[in-house]
């Protein structure tokens, strides 16, 4: 058996598998996030551990440890861990929502030449406020104290491998954007930020064993593999092996990715360096299932209650436009400042139009990310394999299908990050030759949700409303009331 974990945005998921990919038992231990003022949003890294350590005496109770084979390991990507040489927290987690860093990243953006980033990537990838080298230059400039003491700035994942193996490493794949077509660092860039380099971890391939941790009170000690980031833990876990493939992933955020095998790259779009044979061209948006955290905590409900309050509307009926950008948004803006909207409300607007507003802003700016996906990758996918916490949902599944004009292939098991990291375990350990060898073997599909011809008018007018809100409303996101006449 493998235990497949996925440090994610709002919990830690646990899953035990069979070898061929077969659900046994699963858990999820959830964590807070604090926002402790504008653009901050944090978490306590030992929250993450002590939900591995539950998840995982959970898992392991009535059964005999002996059988577990090896653990592989996934996680959010640009949530950084500032560490002492003890391995000590410095400070909170400054996860991937987080913009306190956009001056500093475009500060270093600036920096970089269009043709420096061809040669570094491939494609002009921007420098966001998520990214490790901003969060240093903003930690030197507004904590010199802390970054002083500094030993390792490390991702989730990172950081929960040093706690649990006593080894702290990274992948090529986790560290895109401080690494280059090669898979190696690029000094060139890292040097830019003074004292960068010294605190960067070493670097493994993501099916590498990272060293073996203690399955709890049992004494049994496994393989732990390095793992990688959870879009591509997603990507796996979902079915993807092969050049022509696409990807739908519904967490925290929207992770839509096409898996070419030529490099064309387009803006605003994350090219990889070409891995496992495979050029993955991905656009992250900023806010999915965050979208719903967010109204349902305004509305007074439970998350899972929207969608259940969402097909009391209908879709006949003339639509409100609702933008998602509450942090901004990532793929295909990259913009820190832009802010979320409600678009063409009245009087009559109530609980219902509001929730389906939400989940169809969703899709929208999921669509927005598609439309760059397919021209950096240079082909549309027949399907896109399709799960995530998100997926559970039959309403916003049809949605995101209707509004993509795209069939959705869900899966069975749509925690599809565990299964991703199960997946890098079993090629980790030898029980597959490859990746293209395990996912088919370890992946299958529940069901699929065709787009229905009669939303298309629908969702074209909404989505151009969409484009010419972002446009109209970029201006004005943020109003700043202390400019002086």
């Amino acid at each position: 058996m493998l235990i497949g974990l996925d440090i994610g945005s709002t919990s830690v998921k646990a899953a035990l598998f069979a070898m061929d990919g077969s659900v046994i038992d699963h858990r999820s231990h959830s964590y807070p996030t604090s926002r402790p003022g504008p653009g901050m949003v944090e978490q306590d890294p030992q929250r993450w551990l002590d939900g591995i350590h539950d998840a995982i005496a959970n898992l392991l109770s009535g059964r005999d440890p002996a059988d577990i084979r090896a653990v592989g390991i996934c996680s959010q990507v640009n949530t950084d861990v500032f560490v002492d040489n003890s391995g000590k927290p410095l400070m909170p987690a400054i996860t991937w929502q987080d913009i306190r860093a956009g001056t500093e990243a475009a500060k270093l953006d600036a920096t970089i030449t269009p043709a420096e980033k061809q040669e570094w990537w491939g494609a002009e990838l921007p420098i966001g406020a998520s990214h490790v080298l901003a969060k240093m230059m903003w930690l030197a400039k507004h904590h010199p104290d802390l970054w002083a003491q500094t030993h390792q700035v490390l991702s989730a994942r990172d950081f929960c491998l040093l706690k649990l193996t006593g080894q702290a490493v990274s992948d090529p794949i986790s560290a895109f954007g401080q690494v280059g077509l090669d898979h190696q660092y690029i000094d060139a860039l890292i040097d830019r930020v003074p004292g960068a380099k010294a605190k960067l971890p070493p670097l493994k391939h993501f099916t590498d064993i990272a060293g073996e941790m203690t399955l709890d009170s049992s004494g049994r000690r496994v393989p732990v593999i390095t793992g990688t980031m959870d879009a591509w833990g997603n990507l796996f876990g979902c079915g993807v092996f092969r050049p022509g493939q696409g990807m739908y992933v519904s967490g925290t955020s929207e992770i839509l990715a096409l898996a070419g095998s030529e490099r064309i790259g387009a803006p605003g779009i994350v090219t990889f360096a070409t891995i496992e044979g495979l050029v993955v061209n991905a656009g992250p948006t900023q806010s999915g299932a965050d979208s719903l955290r967010w109204w349902a905590s305004t509305a007074g409900v439970e998350p899972g209650d929207i969608p259940a309050l969402a097909e009391k509307a209908s879709r006949a009926d003339r639509p409100i436009l609702f933008l998602p950008h509450l942090e901004g948004e990532r793929a295909p803006l990259w913009d820190s400042e832009i802010r979320g909207a409600f678009i063409g409300l009245d009087s009559r607007t109530s609980a219902p139009q509001f929730a389906l507003a939400v989940l169809e802003g969703v899709a929208l700016a999921a669509r927005h990310s598609m439309g760059s996906l397919v021209e950096a990758a240079g082909f549309r996918p027949d399907y896109m394999l399709y799960g995530g916490g998100g997926a559970r949902s039959d309403l916003w599944s049809q949605i995101r299908a209707d509004c993509l004009g795209t069939p959705l292939h869900r899966f069975s098991f749509t925690d599809v990050g565990c299964l991703g990291a199960a997946i890098l375990a079993a090629v980790g350990i030898g029980a597959f030759q490859s990746i293209a060898e395990a996912v088919p073997a370890m992946t299958r599909v529940e069901r699929v949700f065709e787009p229905d011809p009669r939303q298309k008018a629908r969702y074209d007018a909404m989505f151009q409303a969409y484009l010419r809100a972002i446009d109209a409303l970029r201006p004005i996101g943020i109003i700043h009331t202390d400019v002086q006449p």
